[in-house]
């Protein structure tokens, strides 16, 4: 088997597209926001006469409707109406699901309570059906990546020039991952695990000693993600991605050079997987999130680019 990894440049086309955020099941969002932008169900599919969707990955866990959500993002891929990538959400299923070549009886992806919980909502929709597991496993891959297109980027959650060029070599035909790289993505220490980590989890930095914080689902971590998009961001208490309250805390020590992504702005770039909130922006005039946490309470959120000179805050459409 082959999957593909998040990461893709879009290099030139008429067309418009709409870059669409972490959908994690919830597929009531997704037909909401589609119907918004003017993209009609037809044939067994959602289309747009005119435009395009990309999905930047995390289709499923977290919300009611796993497979819905799934089968509605493959099918469109499949007949032509949308591109997608790969997000951490879809490699962790896989890594769930493989057994570990190293270690006999287990699996890429330890089992333990903190890794289903996260998982819960897309293992009840298939676990105990093994054909309908690995049908969704097959439905959550990415396609192939698709050809550049000149006027945007898309990645699930880092754009990192030097990480895709490590990847690329080792990349099957189609630049998709295969079983040994999802393998060697998984085993902590490896140019695979932190090339594959950094592009589909985004740059994280260490906490000094006596710090931590509580992710949003109440985890205890000692590391955490970076702005990496800001080139201002060269501090921890500038980079770092935590409430002003823990923010304050950190020293203005520097971010290690190893943990930080110079971003060229040669073109837009979108990501998802950073669970912002309040009313969409753009980061900058070349970068824009559109996850605003709809496996949550938020909106699921689309960008529609059409070749405008920098980004815009009126071109982003929210489901709800």
């Amino acid at each position: 088997m082959v999957y593909d990894i998040g990461i893709v440049t879009l290099n030139g086309n008429p067309m418009g597209y709409d870059i669409i955020g972490d959908i994690h099941g919830q597929a009531d969002k997704l037909e909401s926001l589609l119907g918004r932008m003017g993209y009609r169900r037809s044939a067994g599919t959602w289309r747009h006469a005119s435009r395009k969707a990309i999905f930047v990955g995390d289709f499923i866990d977290r919300g009611p409707k796993q497979l819905e959500t799934v089968n509605l993002v493959r099918r469109m891929v499949d007949d032509g109406h949308a591109l997608a990538v790969m997000g951490n959400h879809e490699f962790n299923a896989i890594a769930w699901f493989l057994p570990d070549a190293e270690r006999p009886g287990q699996h890429l992806r330890v089992r333990d309570g903190r890794n289903r919980q996260q998982h819960a909502a897309f293992l009840a929709a298939v676990e105990h059906r093994p054909a309908e597991h690995r049908e969704g496993l097959d439905r959550v891959r990415s396609p192939p990546l698709p050809p550049d297109l000149p006027r945007l980027r898309a990645a699930h959650a880092c754009w990192h020039a030097g990480y895709m060029a490590e990847l690329e070599p080792r990349l099957a035909p189609g630049r998709r991952l295969t079983e040994d790289l999802v393998q060697a993505a998984s085993r902590e220490g490896w140019m695979e695990f932190r090339t594959v980590e950094g592009l589909t989890k985004g740059l994280e930095a260490p906490l000094p000693a006596g710090h931590s914080f509580r992710d949003k689902d109440g985890h205890p971590r000692r590391r955490v993600r970076l702005r990496w998009w800001d080139p201002a961001a060269t501090t921890l208490r500038q980079a770092a991605m935590m409430d002003r309250d823990a923010l304050a805390q950190l020293p203005e020590t520097e971010v290690p050079g190893g943990h930080r992504a110079a971003y060229d702005d040669a073109k837009p770039v979108f990501f998802g997987h950073y669970w912002l909130s309040g009313t969409p922006a753009p980061q900058s005039a070349t970068v824009a999130c559109v996850d605003y946490s709809a496996g949550a309470e938020g909106a699921l959120v689309a960008y529609r680019r059409d070749g405008e000179p920098t980004l815009e805050a009126a071109r982003f459409v929210a489901s709800h």
